[in-house]
């Protein structure tokens, strides 16, 4: 079994040579995999409902749309309090615990999906628990920055998040696949529209076992929750998790402070979402209420009582540091547009492509199946697969020329893309021949996914450089949280776009947000009176 270590200081040379490396690689390798898994708990709900449209589900597309959106918002808002873990916690603790979560969410959508009439409000509280995943990254991404000195960390936080970012791909390629065998048992069903696989089309009629998107993933977690525990370690020095205590009083903080998180998310959900979908029926705006629930989960993480309150009063100097606001935005551009693109692109094929939008007496309208479209599960991996694959590349490209001037020439490639895809979209949504326009989409959508991979390799580096080894763990944590939240909004804008018949405006409007970016990035970072040249 691991131990705690005591003594930590990867910077210096003859340490980090002599065990530091060794132990630091090996904390990354099981990282990573946790990671994996978390993201695919998070986000499976993009290639679920895809299949649950396939099968019949008794569910409208908006509806639908909400269990993507109901994960992204939980997952983001669990980042809030998954950024203090790991001094609260330590990193072992935090990583073997936030991982086991996942069995929960994974085995409970693996039984409702069994039932095609399980009611909308099962499936809603299991995307709720599904938001495990998204805190994760935040945890994950704390720790990591511990165990490795600065001159790599473009590196290795690159690969922590590169590879556990691949839980988006592996998840939308391996949960098609498993579907079309009964490895966990139940009964199949029939499906009635064709679905598909990365090797091709599934016809119409065929069985399926949609319960598999759930049960495999408890199958890889059983093993990997028991490799963590014994694999990984606690840095118990002063400036990472001093004063962590045993393990079960370490768990008992993890719990209550995600308790928080379940709760002001769940207020947010409730104030949004309309009444048929579990919601107040206020449908109070996401820009009113997204803001809300940032600080009042900020807010009530700082009532815990005791140690809990010092560390976070502790690591809260992170918000009187006008950088930490600047990379929050930065990031959100990067990250944010990486998750929540891979949230909605496999739904977005399906209801733009995989349908025909036709005049039936002077109405538009697009609910004629398109026996020519293409199969959104054979296609909706390739962007994640392609942004997460290129993201250590990013890493290592800022670490030798600078993070800034990195992030500046993809935020550029970010406008010229979202605004391509969106002309097509257009072109498309308006077309009974949609897939005509779909091979220039997909093309423009992996630059699009390409450019968000390598920023967001980028803004590590620059995140690593700009803040001391104390704030720079909490940072990468706050940000990732924030920029969590285009799980929730990129969804979301797409389905009101959709449901409005106008899904390029959405792409104008990010658009829009990259060209803030890029002044932001060039006004911190690359004017000539940057506060910090090119970092």
């Amino acid at each position: 079994m691991a131990k705690d270590l005591t003594v930590w200081d990867p910077e210096d040379e003859q340490f980090w040579e002599s065990e530091g490396k060794r132990i630091a690689n090996r904390n990354l390798w099981i990282s990573i995999p946790c990671l994996l898994v978390g993201f695919a708990v998070w986000l499976y709900w993009g290639i679920i409902t895809v299949q649950m449209i396939n099968l019949g589900f008794p569910f409208s597309r908006s509806e639908l749309f909400t269990l993507a959106a109901i994960a992204g918002l939980t997952g983001a808002t669990l980042r809030i309090p998954s950024s203090f873990f790991i001094r609260i916690a330590g990193g072992r603790n935090t990583i073997f615990l936030t991982t086991a979560l996942l069995i929960l969410p994974a085995l409970g959508t693996g039984i409702l999906l069994q039932d095609p009439n399980t009611p909308l409000w099962q499936f809603q509280l299991m995307a709720l628990l599904s938001g495990f995943g998204g805190g994760n990254f935040a945890s994950s991404m704390s720790n990591i920055s511990f165990f490795f000195p600065k001159k790599i960390q473009g590196y290795a936080l690159g690969m922590n998040a590169g590879l556990g970012n691949f839980g988006v791909t592996t998840m939308q390629i391996l949960v098609p696949l498993v579907m079309t065998v009964g490895i966990f048992g139940g009964e199949a069903m029939i499906l009635k529209n064709t679905s598909g696989t990365l090797i091709g089309k599934i016809p119409a009629g065929t069985e399926t076992y949609i319960q598999n998107a759930g049960f495999i993933w408890v199958a890889i977690l059983i093993p990997l929750v028991i490799i963590a525990w014994i694999g990984m370690n606690n840095i118990v020095t002063e400036h990472v998790s001093p004063n962590i205590g045993s393990p079960l009083s370490a768990f008992a903080k993890i719990l209550g402070m995600l308790a928080i998180g379940f709760v002001t998310a769940g207020a947010g959900l409730w104030l949004m979402l309309p009444e048929n979908a579990g919601g107040s029926g206020l449908n109070v705006s996401k820009w009113i209420v997204l803001p809300l629930v940032i600080a009042a989960t900020v807010f009530a993480l700082k009532l815990i009582p005791g140690t809990v309150r010092e560390n976070l009063s502790h690591q809260y100097k992170i918000f009187n540091n006008k950088h930490t606001w600047a990379m929050t935005v930065i990031y959100t551009m990067t990250f944010g547009s990486f998750i929540g693109y891979a949230a909605a692109f496999g739904l977005a094929i399906k209801i733009v492509f995989g349908f025909q939008h036709i005049m039936v007496d002077g109405v538009m309208t697009h609910d004629t199946v398109n026996p020519n479209g293409p199969s959104a599960l054979m296609f909706a991996w390739t962007g994640p697969f392609i942004g997460a694959l290129i993201r250590p590349v990013g890493g290592m490209i800022a670490d030798r020329i600078g993070g800034a001037k990195v992030t500046q020439i993809i935020s550029v490639i970010m406008v010229a893309g979202a605004l391509g895809v969106a002309y097509f979209m257009k072109q498309a949504y308006a077309s009974a021949t949609p897939e005509e326009y779909f091979v220039p989409f997909l093309i423009l959508f992996l630059i699009l996914f390409a450019a968000t991979g390598i920023g967001n390799g980028s803004t590590f580096r620059t995140i690593a450089i700009v803040f001391d080894k104390v704030q720079a763990g909490p940072v990468l944590g706050w940000t990732s949280a924030v920029a969590a939240y285009g799980a929730f909004i990129i969804p979301k804008v797409f389905g009101e776009q959709i449901k409005a018949t106008t899904p390029e405006y959405a792409l104008y409007g990010f658009a829009a947000f990259y060209t803030l970016c890029i002044i932001i990035n060039w006004w911190f970072y690359l004017r000539k009176n940057a506060y910090v040249q090119n970092p």
